[in-house]
């Protein structure tokens, strides 16, 4: 067994992080090595790295199946054209310490909260700089206790090896989450007076504390009011408005208004979008070096390969070019929508494809099915001859791969860049919708249900707008409050908020990821076998396993590991 060694990155050193290197105590006592050098003092610049190191996590390219981890063997994802680190995900049984998703966000969550401590602990740093890194502390503990339970603590920033970490409570955690967040809420600017418009503002800090509150509220009800509290000013001061008309530099397209929010070039509040909270801006100059973080192709994952089909060619409007390697579950394909929702609208989740390719014509077989066949083939039972504006014929086993429905929310076009390999384009981390989802919540909790329901309505009657218009049907989509409930809500996120929120974490802080594995992941003779999500036991899989790496390298006290995990 190889451990692996820490390394020490960012502003001073890394804690419980670990690279590659073979059996040794000596490799502990190495030189500490830091990107910045001890002549950086620059308080932004370190406030700026923060954010290069949340991209550093969900923007890398290392691994591209690490997104589906965290949709994978939910109730919304299934697995398409799989890399390999997100099998355990779905495949439960071979959920282990070693995996590598596991590592990469352990590691980048305390290479965070190492940073942040040295800007919250420095005395000279202004209440707005500490506000934002304790933001991001926060967030990296609410993600940490919500998958793991139980995590090492630490406020102090980390200079020298530590090998004597224990797990602290998760009510210890929680207590800095929510003086962190408390600070932020207060110090951090209002939103358009941060530096950026990507810098983290009050609103940012407000959307995090009603999530991690209702997640607190699971074993203290009094939570739950704070998290409506925190919330509520996201909604009621005014700052943000829904979409619901046409905006932005594609309205001379094809195309409806939530798909505009999420086109290259509208996602920005300066760019329009007025439901922007905190979108994450990828600052892409192909001629700078570090112009990108990274290639985060694996945000190609909810799109299929369907530029494999002679007669297509990627585009931004059909998502760009995809991998095919996380899939839409049966359950959000068949069973979440309404007719008339405009989330399903087929430039929202694409379920038909037409050639696009000028000038495109092909003779191609069918077969007794429908399917697309070889001219040629035996199975051909007639020819027909297909050609641009067409609606693409599918092969029989096309559907795992190229050709599936998918949304099309992180559709990105270079056309610079065919292949598809970078993907720089900004992503949605929080949008103004999900502050209705998070009050709706809240509300239910307290069982204040009529009010839940008024929240639901709010993103019902902008996504029933059209249809409501074009059929005179004035109640289609309206939910009441005898509808409500944790399941309801759950939908309603997964209509509004599919492929963007962290599912896992969704289900893990509601208590709900048992329940709804059983009920909604993909089952029956059409999934075949290596794709169907098996293995899932509640009492080990609710929560990750601690990493093994860490386990190991903590010589000096006992990291306990998670049940159920060797």
């Amino acid at each position: 067994m190889k451990l692996k060694k820490i390394i020490y990155l960012m502003i001073g050193a890394t804690t419980l992080t670990f690279g590659t290197t073979s059996c040794s105590d000596s490799f502990l006592d190495e030189k500490m090595y830091s990107s910045y050098g001890s002549d950086v003092s620059d308080v932004n610049a370190k406030l700026v790295d923060l954010h290069r190191q949340y991209a550093a996590i969900w923007g890398m390219s290392g691994q591209q199946g690490f997104v589906g981890c965290w949709q994978d063997g939910t109730d919304v994802g299934s697995p398409g054209d799989v890399q390999g680190v997100e099998t355990p995900f779905y495949k439960y049984a071979e959920l282990n310490s070693e995996n590598a998703a596991v590592n990469i966000l352990w590691e980048g969550l305390y290479d965070i909260i190492n940073s942040a401590n040295q800007i919250i602990n420095d005395k000279d740093v202004d209440a707005a700089s500490k506000g934002e890194a304790q933001f991001f502390r926060a967030y990296s503990y609410n993600m940490l206790v919500t998958l793991w339970g139980k995590v090492p603590l630490i406020t102090e920033s980390t200079t020298v090896p530590r090998t004597n970490y224990t797990r602290n409570n998760v009510t210890a955690v929680d207590s800095v989450i929510e003086s962190d967040l408390t600070n932020a809420m207060a110090n951090l600017p209002a939103v358009g007076k941060a530096k950026t418009e990507s810098r983290i503002n009050k609103d940012m800090a407000r959307m995090l504390a009603a999530e991690a509150f209702l997640r607190m509220g699971m074993r203290d009800k009094a939570y739950f009011a704070k998290a409506e509290a925190a919330v509520n000013p996201v909604i009621t001061e005014g700052n943000y408005k829904l979409i619901s008309s046409r905006y932005g530099i594609f309205t001379g397209e094809a195309g409806d208004f939530y798909h505009d929010m999420f086109r290259w070039g509208n996602e920005r509040r300066s760019q329009g979008n007025t439901e922007a909270i905190w979108m994450f801006q990828m600052e892409y100059n192909r001629n700078v070096i570090g112009g990108t973080i990274d290639n985060p192709q694996q945000r190609r994952n909810w799109v299929c390969a369907f530029h494999k089909y002679s007669g297509m060619q990627n585009c931004d409007s059909l998502g760009g070019r995809g991998n095919g390697r996380l899939r839409l579950s049966n359950f959000v394909k068949y069973g979440l929508f309404q007719p008339g929702d405009i989330r399903n609208s087929n430039f929202n989740i694409r379920r038909t494809l037409w050639y696009n390719r000028p000038g495109y014509s092909e003779v191609i077989g069918i077969d007794k099915d429908g399917f697309r066949v070889d001219k040629s083939s035996s199975d051909a039972v007639k020819t027909i001859t297909v050609k641009t504006g067409d609606e693409v014929v599918i092969r029989r086993g096309d559907s795992l791969n190229v050709y599936y429905p998918h949304p099309t929310k992180w559709g990105a076009y270079d056309t610079t860049d065919d292949f598809g390999y970078a993907m720089v384009k900004d992503w949605p981390v929080m949008r103004y919708a999900e502050a209705f989802l998070l009050r709706a919540e809240a509300r239910m909790r307290q069982g204040n249900t009529g009010g839940a329901a008024e929240d639901i309505n709010v993103l019902r009657d902008r996504a029933f707008k059209t249809y409501r218009e074009q059929t005179g049907l004035t109640d289609i989509g309206k939910v009441y409050a005898s509808q409500i409930n944790i399941d309801f809500i759950l939908d309603e996120r997964a209509r509004e908020l599919i492929s963007e929120e962290n599912r896992r974490m969704t289900l893990v802080r509601t208590g709900t990821l048992a329940e709804r594995w059983a009920k909604y992941t993909d089952k029956g003779s059409l999934v075949p076998e290596s794709k169907l999500s098996t293995g899932f036991d509640a009492a080990t899989h609710t929560l990750l396993p601690i990493p093994l790496s860490e386990i190991q390298l903590n010589k000096n006290a006992i990291l306990e590991q998670n049940p159920g995990y060797k």
